[in-house]
């Protein structure tokens, strides 16, 4: 019955010429612009962000941090009900419960940004499926960015769990992300450098841990987009986890081939011992292993699948 009564407001809240409403908390950032960009051929778009940057046009724009103590009434204060939120800014379990807190009273559905970085990168599967090892979060003075993901899904699969009825959540874990708006790069040492395109014009080396032979499987920023997008309402997709790529999947290496040749330069390489380094550099191990993914369980659902090749997905960004 509550379902049924949100969904009637839902109706009674859409345009007069028929529009359904998205709420997505960003919208201004690589993913979320272009979320919004396609969102709004469909729907009527609103967007939370703190407004350090324009949104695309025909966007509406609510001002506020996804902190503020009084989000809530900042949203209600311009929209009550919506067909669908996108959250690509949850970040924790404080956001997770939040958003179920907030957000139960606008919609019945929900779709969230994760990371690969949640699974314990010494226990990886390749390819890697939903299920696998995933990091410890036990110790709550570890508050480092994957640790943090991680708890933000556990905190929704609670939820779920004691409301079964509730928010339909659907989270996507994608892992390298490339496109507009994104620095370029996928690997260390070369990884989301501001000047990586200009070095390599300028005939520089790149230096890439044990010479970039791991697999990669990055998915372009406006695919993931359009996965979401198609995924609303999608029933097979509800209050589920997905691992998400792209088309291909390839040696690390590779990525900075199809950049050099589009580029027009040789590619230079120098291989980075990978002996001792993930010791050296902790924040690089979710990068130094294979990072595939086995999409069956996410392609079965009947969603649309990411298609742009990382050929075509480079030469847009460049």
């Amino acid at each position: 019955m509550e379902d049924r009564n949100r969904n009637d407001q839902n109706t009674d809240d859409k345009n007069m010429d028929g529009k359904k409403k998205a709420l997505i908390l960003g919208g201004s950032g690589a993913l979320s612009g272009a979320l919004a960009e396609l969102a709004k051929k469909e729907y009527e778009v609103w967007a939370v962000t703190r407004g350090n940057r324009p949104l695309p046009k025909g966007i509406h724009g609510m001002k506020a941090d996804r902190d503020d103590e009084d989000l809530q009434q900042i949203i209600q204060a311009h929209i009550s009900q919506v067909d669908v939120v996108f959250d690509c800014i949850c970040m924790n379990a404080e956001h997770a419960n939040r958003d179920w807190e907030i957000f139960s009273q606008m919609t019945n559905r929900l779709v969230v940004v994760s990371t690969d970085s949640v699974y314990d990168p010494r226990y990886k599967r390749t390819p890697q499926g939903e299920e696998g090892v995933f990091l410890d979060i036990s110790d709550e003075s570890v508050r480092d960015y994957a640790t943090e993901k991680r708890r933000m899904e556990v905190a929704f699969e609670r939820k779920i769990k004691e409301e079964p009825k509730g928010l339909a959540v659907t989270i996507f874990r994608p892992g390298h992300l490339y496109g507009k708006g994104l620095l370029l790069g996928c690997y260390p040492e070369e990884s989301r450098k501001t000047d990586l395109a200009e070095r390599m014009k300028a005939g520089e080396i790149l230096r890439l841990v044990a010479g970039g032979i791991y697999l990669i499987h990055p998915v372009y920023v406006r695919d993931l987009a359009k996965t979401m997008l198609s995924c609303v309402d999608n029933e097979r997709t509800y209050r589920r986890i997905f691992c998400i790529g792209g088309p291909e999947a390839f040696e690390n290496r590779h990525y900075y081939q199809v950049l050099a040749d589009l580029l027009g330069v040789e590619l230079k390489i120098e291989e980075v011992a990978l002996e001792g380094y993930v010791e050296a550099h902790p924040e690089f191990a979710g990068h130094l292993n294979h990072r595939i993914y086995d999409l069956s369980a996410l392609r079965e659902t009947g969603v649309w699948m990411p298609n742009t090749s990382l050929e075509e997905g480079l030469k847009e960004v460049l």
